[in-house]
């Protein structure tokens, strides 16, 4: 596992942050773990879009989506 040091945090964040995880019963290092985690899960809007792009393109025509619709392709 890596180690992450942030400095510099502004008192009020760092308080805050520590109310919210004695509130879910958590360490502040739990909370804050928990938190990153979970921005590196959520993909960025470009992220997204590049896994779009990467996609092969989906024919569109209206006899293949009435053939695909009654075959119970969806």
């Amino acid at each position: 596992m890596g180690v992450i040091q942030i400095r510099d945090v502004p008192d009020e964040t760092e308080r805050t942050l520590k109310a919210r995880a004695e509130r879910e019963g958590k360490s502040l290092t739990a909370y804050v773990r928990d938190l990153l985690n979970e921005e590196a899960a959520t993909p960025t809007l470009d992220e997204v879009m590049a896994r779009i792009a990467a996609d092969e393109p989906v024919p569109y025509d209206p006899d293949f989506v009435r053939e695909s619709l009654r075959e119970g392709h969806r």
